[in-house]
């Protein structure tokens, strides 16, 4: 009895200097610190088989030491999807968060991006989990199991999130009070997925520059793109050494469109930029300006691809602005290196949209940009694409979901989130959305991270304090990200096929720079005084366009 008293005098003295009551300050819960119950070895004979309703093989335990300890737990759920568990050994303040996977996925990796500020991340007091999404390597084999392009759709997931949470049970005696996913790219679509056919999985969840159009991505947009770019000699007709020529011009025409000539474009919809303004008006002369063919390939990337009628078969291109982002994407770094549009719609033309395959392969230059083209894949919309409007199942859990997007993504366009963001207002009704639901574009920034203007912020915090603490973020204060180099891309690109896209070493460094980013539509407005790098200087302004229904082939709802 009295070693028992004893304990919860402990228990109690330990809670006085436990941080979580830091978290509180910052709009968290006060959550107690929990400790496991059992031993991280005796979770390789735990029985979580019956609860993922499947057949779960390979377990793996091993305990992690250092300044944040955790048990780390792997396993493929059947067939084969591979997952892993960070469970914290020292202190687990209740919460749960699962990152998502960048590209076509295929490898195990748990990263937590865009955690400044968050204590339970920080602190290592979180689980974490991941998946490879059912398929291991960039080897498309997969795409002929309809299993496989099931698992990687959304069924791998869900189930790493519920191999996760018996874990948690098992690991320290209940369930986590708190749920989270957050991912960018194809994780921002596999965000989505989440909210839409797993409602009740998470409680908060973090979409960043979702790939939800995935169908259309994968195909039209990074064909489009591709060819666009090729000579009828197959070779590049833009370089990256043309980027800053088209780049200056663009800023030229746009920047001081709000009021504010600071390098980089509120907001690219204000744009009227035709890159015509870049012909040479004698020879051609790299960095310089642009020969006609040039010019008249500009157009068609900014344009994105149209069908036979002259219809969008896309919502649009890459945003005005963004030219910086674009070699190693579709424009070649170096003459004669690989883009990855060429990669990804080749891949997925050939092994994910269709069912058989194509036999034999297709070449990209036979890919049809018609309507007829668009609806042959609508089995595949149906199975892979988030974009479904209807979120009223997740919001009656009481789940909130902030959706984040780069207006200079090269990837994928912002106007994937704009439409996305509009359709659930429509659907929903506005008043209901905005209680659940809030979209963050961020100007100048790139796909993911990256970009001239400032690109990270305190995504976790702000979502968990609004799942928490009620309250809603209205607006992020971000700031320019300090480039690291060995950390690999988590874009479509991945961090497998970044060798391609490094035949040129970066810019320099940009100087410090805080801004606000307010909740779309709202935008920041420089006061007129201080400095245009210190956030504090920054007002919020209503939008600089009326966001009108978005014109293309797939605005007419899922049905399409």
């Amino acid at each position: 009895m009295k070693r028992q008293i004893s304990w919860v005098i402990l228990s109690a003295l330990v809670s006085l200097v436990t941080p979580w009551h830091s978290a509180s300050a910052a709009g968290l819960a006060d959550l107690a610190p929990m400790k496991p119950r059992i031993s991280c070895i005796a979770l390789a004979s735990a029985d979580i088989a019956s609860t993922v309703g499947a057949t779960v093989t390979n377990v793996a335990v091993s305990e992690v030491a250092g300044e944040k300890p955790y048990c780390k737990v792997t396993g493929t759920i059947a067939p084969k999807i591979n997952f892993e568990v960070r469970l914290p050994t020292r202190s687990w303040t209740q919460r749960f968060l699962q990152t998502g996977c960048g590209g076509l996925c295929g490898n195990l990796n748990v990263r937590v991006e865009k955690a400044r500020g968050c204590l339970p991340v920080t602190n290592g007091e979180i689980v974490l989990a991941s998946t490879d999404m059912g398929h291991q390597g960039m080897d498309m084999a997969w795409g002929e199991n309809l299993q496989q392009r099931e698992d990687f759709a959304h069924r791998g997931v869900h189930l790493t999130s519920v191999a996760a949470k018996a874990l948690i049970a098992a690991f320290y005696g209940q369930a986590p009070r708190y749920s989270y996913f957050s991912g960018c790219s194809d994780g921002g679509r596999e965000a989505l997925i989440a909210a839409q056919r797993y409602p009740g999985d998470y409680d908060g969840i973090a979409a960043g520059a979702p790939a939800l159009n995935f169908t259309v991505q994968n195909s039209f947009y990074h064909a489009w793109m591709a060819l666009s770019n090729q000579a009828s000699d197959g070779k590049a007709i833009l370089h990256a050494d043309d980027m800053m020529t088209l780049h200056r011009a663009a800023l030229a025409n746009c920047d001081a469109r709000d009021g504010l000539r600071d390098g980089q474009i509120t907001d690219p919809r204000i744009c009227r930029f035709d890159p015509a303004v870049t012909l040479c008006k004698a020879d051609y002369q790299p960095r310089q300006c642009l020969s006609v063919e040039q010019v008249a390939a500009a157009r068609k990337l900014y344009n994105g691809p149209r069908d036979e009628k002259g219809r969008r078969l896309t919502l649009g291109g890459p945003q005005p602005g963004s030219e910086m982002e674009w070699p190693g994407v579709f424009v070649p770094r170096q003459p004669g290196s690989m883009i990855m549009s060429t990669l990804f719609a080749r891949d997925t033309i050939n092994n994910l949209l269709w069912f058989p395959n194509p036999q034999p392969a297709a070449a990209l230059r036979d890919f049809k940009f018609t309507s007829a083209n668009y609806a042959s894949m609508e089995a595949a919309r149906q199975l892979y694409n988030a974009d479904d409007p209807n979120l009223s199942p997740f919001a009656a859990h009481g789940g909130k979901l902030l959706l984040w997007h780069g207006w200079s993504d090269q990837h994928i366009s912002p106007l994937n989130s704009i439409d996305y963001f509009t359709k659930v207002g429509t659907t929903m009704g506005t008043q209901k959305r905005d209680a659940m639901l809030r979209l963050f574009l961020l100007p100048a920034m790139g796909h993911c991270s990256g970009g001239d203007g400032p690109n990270d912020f305190a995504l976790l915090q702000s979502l968990m304090a609004w799942v928490e603490g009620g309250t809603a973020p209205n607006q992020l204060i971000a700031q320019r990200a300090t480039p690291t180099a060995d950390i690999a891309p988590v874009g479509p690109d991945g961090p497998n096929r970044l060798a391609m896209a490094t035949s040129v070493p970066p810019a320099a460094s940009p100087s410090p720079r805080t801004r606000p980013v307010y909740a779309f539509p709202a935008v920041a407005r420089y006061s007129g005084k201080g400095s245009i790098d210190e956030a504090s200087h920054f007002l919020k302004a209503k939008p600089l366009v009326y966001t009108r229904p978005f014109d293309w082939v797939g605005s007419s709802g899922r049905s399409n």
